[in-house]
């Protein structure tokens, strides 16, 4: 990462990513990348963002998971030494620093978080922010093998298991590894505009720029991860019979078992209910649809379960902030849908 010297540069969103070793090198490198793409898509004398590394520890080498070590620009004394305005800071740790978590950092996060416009965290970040107390009485995610020691560690967190982003007010918190570059394009959205944003993820060879509210797991992959539950049969069932009235009577009765019985094996097994499950289901099916380029919306609704072609694109928009239409034109090989 490259500061700029620009003259300009005091007019740039000065961008913080907070490393407390050992880090997962990708929780850096990725927004750092989203950023430093940004900053190339404009004039050298109006470029958006100022970006720096500060490290927890007292060397500027951040040391990560992989073992390799990252150079940072200053070490945490000497940004609480020098009290530059930050406009977003970005916290990042790896999954073997969530259990000795640095005080004296925590202590900086916590009042320095009071002056910054977006606090936000990467992976197990969020771990640093809960314990600074940022979190406190606010909807987070975290990588989803840590989303359960995240609600048991902070039972005032409200975690969310299943998006791959979260914004509640200005406390952004991203799941693991790749999901960081997800939440970066979602600033430089925010910052800069959309057209933006998709052009970086473009330019990064991103098959897609996946919205907060996108599950870390497929629907497919996140029913397999309860095999030999009670349910999991039931999950290929419904994937298989997308088209039929799939009410939770009609699936209870299809599982031999009481319909409050499966909303409760439903809530354990995979935290949802047969209903959103459903609804997941049949909106994953649509944007393979598209993403594979079929064309008639009649009859992508008819195989998914949807009443009406209008009844999806309803459905598909409020979920993912884009029409069926645009998004075929967007990742569909043909770029274009039937009306």
């Amino acid at each position: 990462m490259k500061k700029s010297d620009n003259a300009s540069g005091a007019t740039r969103k000065r961008i913080v990513i907070l490393g407390l070793p050992p880090v997962d090198a990708l929780d850096v490198i990725g927004p750092a990348e989203v950023f430093t793409a940004a900053n190339q898509l404009h004039a050298s004398a109006t470029v958006p963002y100022s970006l720096e590394l500060v490290c927890a520890g007292s060397e500027l080498d951040l040391q990560s998971d992989t073992g390799i070590a990252l150079k940072g620009h200053r070490t945490l004394d000497s940004e609480r030494r020098a009290g530059k305005h930050i406009d977003t800071l970005i916290v990042t740790t790896g999954f073997h620093s969530v259990d000795r978590m640095d005080k004296a950092a925590i202590a900086w996060l916590r009042k320095r978080s009071q002056t910054v416009r977006r606090v936000c965290s990467i992976c197990v970040g969020a771990f640093a922010l809960a314990e600074a107390g940022l979190l406190d009485g606010r909807r987070a995610t975290t990588h989803w093998r840590m989303t359960q020691r995240l609600a048991e560690r902070y039972p005032q967190v409200q975690v969310d298991p299943v998006p791959i982003w979260v914004k509640d007010g200005n406390l952004y918190t991203s799941a693991g590894v790749s999901a960081g570059i997800d939440l970066a394009l979602a600033l430089v959205s925010e910052d800069l505009g959309n057209d933006v944003a998709l052009e970086i993820a473009r330019n990064l060879v991103l098959f897609l720029r996946r919205p907060g509210g996108q599950a870390q797991f497929s629907v497919a992959l996140q029913s397999q991860r309860v095999s030999g539950s009670g349910i999991d049969e039931l999950c290929l069932w419904i994937g298989e019979h997308l088209h039929a009235d799939l009410t939770a009577a009609m699936l209870a009765d299809r599982a031999s078992m009481s319909v409050r019985t499966l909303i409760r094996m439903f809530q354990r097994e995979l935290k949802t209910t047969p209903a959103k499950y459903v609804e997941d289901a049949r909106l994953e099916a649509v944007r393979r649809a598209l993403e594979l380029g079929e064309r008639s919306m009649d009859e992508i609704a008819r195989r998914c379960g949807y009443g009406s072609s209008d009844v999806l694109r309803k459905a598909f928009t409020r979920r993912m902030g884009v029409s069926p239409k645009e998004y075929a034109r967007r990742f569909a090989p043909h770029g274009e849908l039937a009306v």
